[in-house]
């Protein structure tokens, strides 16, 4: 009978490593970018439009766009692992700020603060980022999970929930204009507050990611690896 295989852990090489971590690098440098348009077009338009969720669509850009400086920030440096922890705790910041945000403007719009009014500007907006935002989530997200970052992929989660609130945020001007529903918006929105604590959490544990991805051996089943967390084999 033979010896029974070796467990392997076969992660990126050094210049796969390198790879990734430059693309991450282009990945964060696009988010910011389109998040500090994104957050003066939203920002304007909500001002001219007397519209809460324009205007909390456009602060949540700017949380998004500290969420990627942290990990710009983080992958700045040479040995980026040893600032992953202080990277994820910013960024968990970033969600819990999102979530009491939307919440107190949510809760707001409800008992009859300021309703939003028709913006064709804000509903190309949100329709744009629909459109894009997933891209650049997915994109960062592999990358970052094959890396073993779990920074990155905490901020791709970051990325991946302003394309809920494009949703929520198209959803509401559109029902809004159509048929004068005002509260659809501020509803929905508190959902995403929920989901904004739950990712903080999650970011503030340093659960988003475990180790990089591995290729088991026979010996290894890899049906406990999934889009949240990979365990490396030793």
């Amino acid at each position: 009978m033979g010896a029974p295989l070796p467990l392997m852990s076969i992660g990126p090489s050094p210049a796969r490593r390198s790879a990734l971590t430059r693309r991450i690098r282009l990945f964060v440098a696009a988010t910011i970018t389109y998040n500090v348009i994104e957050a003066a077009v939203a920002l304007t338009a909500g001002t001219l439009a007397s519209s809460t969720a324009l205007i909390g669509f456009g602060l949540d850009s700017v949380i998004e766009v500290s969420s990627a400086a942290a990990v710009a920030w983080q992958f700045s440096g040479p040995d980026h692992e040893r600032r992953e922890r202080t990277a994820l705790r910013i960024i968990a910041i970033s969600f819990f700020a999102l979530a009491a945000y939307v919440t107190v403007e949510s809760v707001r719009a409800l008992i009859g603060a300021d309703h939003a009014q028709h913006s064709t500007i804000g509903l190309v907006l949100a329709a744009v980022s629909l459109a894009v935002m997933p891209v650049l989530s997915a994109a960062q997200r592999r990358a970052g999970r094959e890396l073993g970052s779990a920074s990155a992929v905490a901020d791709s989660k970051q990325t991946l929930l302003c394309t809920y609130l494009s949703a929520v945020v198209l959803a509401g001007l559109t029902v809004n204009s159509l048929f004068g529903w005002w509260w659809a918006d501020p509803v929905a929105a508190l959902v995403i507050a929920a989901v904004a604590v739950k990712e903080g959490r999650e970011a503030w544990r340093g659960d988003t990611c475990c180790t990089p991805l591995t290729t088991p051996t026979p010996d290894v089943s890899a049906a406990g690896c999934t889009d949240d967390c990979c365990t490396k084999e030793a």
